[in-house]
């Protein structure tokens, strides 16, 4: 199963100086790269929802208290840059 990338998320790597493309791998959503287009991350479970998937199909405030639900479980993690888990949050949650 491939996933769609919306164009949030595109404007998020962008803000990261990364490029995304569809992952590779079996069940994650996106793969990320780096300016010289060397893969550093692959990101998202397939089998769950992030943020703007959420918002579109509960709406903002159960996707609100999803993000919240997700930064407070990857609290040790997500802040280790350029670490799946920091792309993941960047990308997919912000």
């Amino acid at each position: 199963m491939s996933y769609t990338i919306m164009s949030e998320h595109y404007d998020n790597a962008k803000k990261l100086n990364v490029s995304i493309k569809p992952s590779t791998r079996k069940n994650k959503k996106i793969d990320v790269f780096n300016k010289s287009g060397k893969k550093i991350a692959s990101i998202g479970d397939l089998r769950y929802a992030d943020y703007h998937l959420y918002r579109l199909t509960h709406g903002k405030e159960v996707a609100n208290k999803r993000k919240s639900s997700y930064k407070k479980r990857h609290e040790k993690t997500r802040n280790k840059i350029d670490s799946p888990s920091y792309f993941s949050d960047k990308i997919l949650w912000s």
